[in-house]
């Protein structure tokens, strides 16, 4: 037996209570390491009854070796006799099994060097394995991290156990991201590689603004009031959908809060990005009105309502046009994300002069029709006629010659 002390089992709470590595994982991987220094001291790999066992109580560890107690003995390596059995333990019958001890000597240094490395890397597993656990259960969630540095773009974020990342298209536009600011982040995926699991982490997800709207607003939580659809253009804009589930409960008020209390929090926590709050219907036409707020619509015409295309012809006054688009078409396309339906913009004016644009070319196609049809039989008719007239006209004029020549001169 190997004398080890009481440090190895002090440096195995220490790390339990650090990185939450069990002391049971750090006391089996000691006794791999020991089983595997063994193997490679004897160069042997198919020793399958060898173990290496700790006394916690000694702090002592050796390696043994487990024989089957035999009358006669085929294979002294697995087998031994119950006259030698006896010598070690003098209750042992046939067909009992009996531990061996067979620490080589001078085995300390090599078992130690084994140890080390079997452990660290056993370490390593343990913490890759805990963190993956941890991070798959948040993927999906909101976190609270630390911004550590901002590296070829990417803004790492320390979330606990692990520095996450945040790739660039995942950061707010105009965003500064300060080492040493506190930041909410959404967990957007978890990667397992060769070392610590990567964490992917965004800033911009939509889902954080359901998030925050769920921390503010009770009945929303309580299940009174539902998001039904979000849709987000980070550090600009978002356009949310709710649905009240107790008709005395208005949705957009208890968005809003008390002389707008809650909105106010959320759009300070999100560095006054506009929210626009919408009432859910289950009135596409109705859905897309309110989704185009604040501008205001004249009439909706549906277009294709099927589960291929969901299209619709949105018409709105001269001076809601710019309104109803809004700055390079974020209105309307926020719309589009939040409705699931594609949306096409135009003015009284415009619809106007399709309208009569229309009408001309129908009209045009009108006149184009009364045109009567050439039937191409009579032309083909007409046309033979023709020839042959033309052709009897020809004989007439050469029988007049003929009769001229002949008549003599007076």
């Amino acid at each position: 037996m190997i004398k080890i002390g009481t440090a190895l089992f002090e440096a195995c709470e220490q790390l339990e209570r650090e990185r939450g590595i069990s002391k049971e994982v750090l006391i089996a991987s000691l006794c791999d390491a020991m089983v595997a220094a063994y193997k490679k001291h004897m160069r042997t790999k198919e020793a399958v009854n060898i173990e290496a066992i700790l006394d916690e109580q000694s702090g002592e560890i050796g390696v043994f070796s487990t024989k089957l107690v035999v009358n006669e003995v085929e294979d002294p390596e697995t087998q031994i006799s119950l006259a030698d059995a006896k010598e070690i333990d003098e209750d042992v019958e046939l067909d009992d099994e009996v531990k061996i001890e067979v620490t080589p000597e001078q085995f300390g240094r090599i078992a130690a060097q084994s140890a080390k490395q079997v452990i660290t890397q056993r370490i390593r597993e343990a913490e890759r394995n805990l963190v993956l656990q941890e991070f798959m259960d948040k993927k999906g969630t909101l976190t609270t991290g630390i911004i550590q540095r901002v590296e070829n773009r990417n803004v790492i974020v320390n979330i606990g156990k692990t520095d996450a990342i945040m790739p660039q298209k995942e950061q707010i536009p105009g965003e500064y991201y300060k080492p040493g600011n506190r930041i909410r982040v959404f967990v957007l995926n978890v990667k397992e590689t060769t070392r610590l699991p990567q964490v992917i982490v965004s800033h911009a997800h939509a889902e954080i603004v359901r998030e925050l709207f769920e921390l503010e607003v009770p009945e929303i939580e309580d299940g009174i009031v539902e998001i039904k659809s979000i849709s987000r253009e980070a550090g600009y804009r978002t356009k949310i959908a709710v649905w009240s589930n107790d008709p005395e409960v208005d949705s957009v008020g208890a968005c809003i809060g008390p002389r707008g209390s809650r909105i106010q929090t959320i759009v300070g926590e999100l560095k006054n990005e506009k929210i626009d709050i919408v009432r859910y219907s289950e009135d596409p036409v109705e859905y897309i009105v309110n989704a185009l707020s604040p501008a205001r619509v004249v009439s909706v015409d549906i277009l294709a309502d099927d589960e291929y295309a969901h299209e619709a012809m949105v018409v709105v006054p001269d001076d809601q046009l710019s309104l109803a688009i809004g700055r390079e078409g974020q209105n309307v396309r926020l719309a589009h994300k939040l409705t699931g339906w594609k949306i096409d913009i135009k003015s009284v004016s415009q619809m106007e002069k399709a309208e009569a644009q229309s009408f001309e070319d129908n009209y045009s196609d009108e006149e184009a029709d009364e045109t009567p049809m050439i039937d191409e039989e009579e032309l083909q008719q007409e046309i033979e006629e023709e020839m042959n007239q033309q052709a009897y006209d020809e004989e007439d004029l050469a029988q007049e010659e003929v009769v001229e020549e002949e008549t003599p001169e007076e």
